[in-house]
């Protein structure tokens, strides 16, 4: 008896097990196709247009960049610079140090020759009190550092909103860096569209980039693998679902390296919320439950032509630091918005975006991991058939390669790349070594990340940072 409803377990856990990996196939093709086609049409009209022909009307819009930063005394500096070199006629910088334990501001005082403020701050969202404000005027940029009480990145942000002079602001994580063109092309659907609220841009890992005063030289797959794999890992995301979900007007996030927002809705909407490690998702759809609820026409949009350059992890211990908050973060906004969910009123927001975040982010590892014990049990009671599992699990690792190569290669047609047979043979054996062996390292990380989850679920996960000079020579010409 007991053996009859362990057979029949299996084959119903099989079952389940392969109609879950056909549909998530099936989503990263369509994906796949919507994007490319998308990529496509963007590099024709891009190669349609006159050369001079600037983004003109994108100036008009005035923007404050807000740089929150803990502890990021190695990359703050070359980061400022690239922002000082945007071609950009109207827009400020505010760096919010977050009590950072390093010398981040003294460093951002003394290089930009920063001089005390006794400006004063309105606050209309919750966030720490500051111990002092230092700013100067840099060319045609207000350069301004606030420093205050640590409180996370979403109470750092919250900051920035506060001391904003401008209608937009942009969040920019302080080890990113962008291209003269990015903030021009980040403004462009809300100069289209007037109901644009919020747009996220294209992040991309900056190891193997060379950039010269924010102008794009040449790039190559970094040599380490664990960084490579992170690269093909962010064509997939960035240049796959963002870009689905995009035509389809449902995008859940926008990247916290990287996003433009509307800044009386966000205040309207109270801000980011100071007790999520996800607080560029969970402002994402706060902004979707207060407009959805309060009759406000609004897009969250995603512009692929607008680039940051952001550093990846370097070492493995980081990275799943990472993936741990990041999956935190997805668990705490998809519980706290719960009620999106199927629900007509938010339309393909709650019947297909917070779906596949469902299935396909929040539950995948632990469907993974299921499977995985039901092959285990399969193997101990005869049950499996070796010669085909393996045969499906290799079919597996090259569908999921075919994927990753794909994306790359529609990268590199869109972003006009110059690339080298090594490259194709790098961007198979990282996505191979990705499949095979990472990403069941970060699936145990997720996982297992529920573990002390009510003594660290606020804290902002310090990382070990790269100089970026040794790679991006941002400051030559200058």
């Amino acid at each position: 008896m007991k053996t009859d409803i362990i057979y029949t377990f299996l084959q119903v856990s099989q079952l389940l097990f392969l109609v879950y990996l056909i549909a998530y196939a099936s989503f990263l093709l369509i994906s796949l196709v919507v994007a490319g086609t998308h990529l496509h049409e963007k590099s024709k009209k891009r190669k349609s247009q006159p050369k001079a022909e600037p983004l003109g009307l994108a100036a008009k819009l005035a923007v404050s960049v807000l740089v929150p930063a803990y502890n990021e005394e190695v990359t703050i500096i070359e980061s400022l610079t690239s922002l000082l070199n945007l071609d950009y006629d109207d827009y400020e910088i505010i760096v919010i140090d977050d009590g950072s334990k390093d010398q981040t501001a003294q460093l951002v005082r003394e290089h930009f020759g920063l001089e005390p403020s006794q400006r004063r701050i309105d606050f209309q969202i919750p966030c720490q009190n500051y111990k002092g404000i230092w700013e100067k005027n840099l060319g045609k940029v207000h350069l301004t550092l606030i420093q205050k009480e640590n409180g996370g990145k979403g109470d750092a942000l919250n900051m920035g909103i506060n001391a904003a002079s401008y209608d937009y602001f942009l969040c920019l994580d302080a080890d990113s860096m962008l291209q003269r063109d990015s903030l021009k092309h980040i403004v462009t659907p809300v100069l289209e569209e007037e109901d644009v609220i919020a747009v996220g841009g294209l992040v991309q890992v900056a190891q193997g980039l060379s950039m010269v005063n924010g102008e794009f030289q040449s790039y190559k797959l970094p040599w380490k693998l664990l960084a490579c794999s992170q690269v093909i890992e962010y064509d997939c995301s960035f240049l796959g679902s963002r870009i689905l979900l995009d035509y389809l007007k449902s995008n859940l996030i926008i990247s916290g390296a990287f996003g433009l927002f509307k800044r009386d809705l966000v205040l309207a909407a109270g801000g980011y919320d100071r007790q999520t490690l996800g607080e560029d998702m969970e402002l994402v759809m706060k902004l979707h439950f207060f407009c959805r609820n309060n009759n406000i026409p609004y897009q969250i949009r995603y512009e692929s032509n607008a680039v940051c350059w952001s550093q990846a992890p370097v070492n493995l211990g980081d990275l799943c630091k990472q993936r741990r908050r990041w999956f935190l973060g997805l668990f705490q906004c998809l519980v706290k918005y719960r009620t999106i969910f199927v629900n007509p009123r938010f339309g393909l927001v709650g019947f297909l975006s917070y779906l596949y975040y469902l299935l396909f982010e929040l539950l995948s590892p632990f469907v993974e991991l299921f499977g995985a014990l039901a092959i285990l049990i399969s193997l101990v009671f005869y049950q499996l058939n070796l010669g085909y599992f393996f045969s499906l699990f290799s079919l597996y690792i090259l569908y999921c390669t075919m994927m990753t190569l794909t994306s790359f290669l529609q990268r590199a047609y869109s972003q006009q790349l110059l690339l080298k047979a090594t490259d194709i043979f790098t961007v198979v054996y990282a996505a191979i070594f990705r499949y095979l062996f990472l990403h069941w390292i970060l699936n145990w990380v997720r996982v297992t990340s529920f573990f002390g989850y009510q003594k660290k679920k606020k804290v902002w996960g310090d990382l070990k940072r790269e100089k970026q000079l040794d790679n991006l020579d941002i400051l030559k010409n200058s």
